[in-house]
């Protein structure tokens, strides 16, 4: 009776789940932001503290705003949102990340200027308050698409794509004095053609890596590049896949050994499927490609995260359209990327279920978020998993 009761709570808030997926170890979705507008691209990081962070782009101001919303007890409350940006245009696709001061840092890209260049804001106090927006790139063409991580010593550091050459390419700096002072943009990439939505990790000995899509063999490919010394110097660019159809939008973990972790799309087998390699030598060789996913979709741009746990399972999220609408799916693999379990889908709404982003908590706890347009217009949903 209890079940039953739990199944009609879930149906009549919209959230259309099955049974087999209620019994699983997954909290049930939440919503968490009820706005006018559109709620979109989350972007997720945990604290020290295990409390989460959270930031989105919102148009309810009839402008595209970037937001942010924190929960202090593993996502069981949250706090109201907050408004991070006022701008006359357009602020888009946040990134967040967390240092070990707990301090919380966010980039974004923004039109303010007339063009898109890259701006960044902080918080020391767990997201009471935050600094001005700073102002990253000066640049005659768009800067977009900025990732961001912290290395072992604090430095933050920041990538994106630039039209500066005349074509896409990727460029890095960094802040060792927690966001207050930057160094000069370093270009990673000279290519001949688009470079671009580069994704980065940090190892524990604070090696940087990072990885991102490139057109230059006139097919999308994944490529990959890393810095020893806190991004000084860089390695020769390494590619790392060779297919017949186009390689897109990857995302890079690092587990506790330091092993490499990436996933990506790819639609070689006549529409997208996950994709996944790691190495286990600091980059040097890589794995052959591994084949995640066989789905029946239409050719779409499934968006994928992947995060990395204490006991070194690799946990992958992503949305796929093949319901007829985008839902979000998971799956977690072992024994260093051997072995997957089967595909869990986490959304079964009315609506288009996308972009998901992932962190892991200090207690292995997994916490996913969503953009869904179930309600009318895009809000953010939340689940837990463990």
């Amino acid at each position: 009776m209890r079940k039953e009761r739990f199944l009609i709570t879930l149906l009549s808030a919209g959230l259309f789940y099955s049974a087999s997926d209620v019994l699983a170890d997954w909290s049930p979705a939440k919503r968490l932001t009820w706005n006018s507008g559109y709620s979109s691209e989350p972007a997720i990081a945990i604290d020290s503290s295990k409390m989460i962070h959270f930031v989105w782009r919102d148009d309810t101001s009839s402008k595209d705003e970037i937001y942010y919303k924190r929960s202090p007890d593993g996502g069981t409350t949250w706090s109201p949102s907050k408004r991070l940006t006022w701008t006359p245009n357009w602020s888009y696709y946040p990134a967040i990340a967390v240092d070990l001061s707990s301090s919380i840092h966010v980039v974004w890209q923004e039109y303010t200027p007339g063009d898109f260049e890259i701006y960044y804001k902080r918080s020391t106090d767990k997201g009471t308050s935050w600094s001005a927006a700073k102002r990253l790139t000066w640049n005659s063409a768009a800067s977009s698409n900025p990732a961001i991580a912290v290395d072992i010593s604090n430095t933050i550091h920041v990538v994106w794509s630039d039209y500066t050459p005349g074509n896409s390419e990727i460029y890095h700096k960094k802040s060792t004095d927690g966001g207050t002072t930057w160094s000069a943009a370093t270009r990673l990439t000279s290519t001949l053609d688009e470079s671009s939505y580069p994704d980065i990790a940090i190892d524990s000995s604070g090696t940087i890596h990072v990885v991102w899509y490139d057109y230059t063999p006139k097919n999308y490919e994944i490529y990959y590049i890393q810095s020893t010394d806190g991004g000084t110097t860089w390695s020769a660019v390494q590619r790392l896949t060779w297919t017949a159809g186009w390689s897109f939008y990857p995302a890079i973990a690092i587990d506790s050994d330091n092993a490499i972790h990436v996933v990506w799309q790819d639609n070689t087998p006549g529409n997208y499927e996950v994709y996944y390699k790691r190495s286990t030598d600091g980059g040097a060789t890589w794995s052959a490609a591994k084949r995640l996913t066989w789905t029946s979709a239409e050719p779409t741009f499934p968006h994928i995260a992947i995060a990395i746990d204490s006991s070194k399972t690799i946990h992958v999220v992503w949305d796929d359209y093949t319901p007829g609408n985008f839902e979000v799916y998971y799956m977690k693999g072992t024994n260093g990327g051997t072995t997957w379990s089967a595909v869990n889908r986490l959304s079964w709404t009315g609506g288009a279920s996308n972009s998901p982003t992932m962190a892991i908590d200090s207690d292995n706890n997994i916490h996913i978020l969503w953009g869904d347009n179930s309600p009318g217009n895009y809000e953010i949903y939340y689940r837990k998993g463990n």
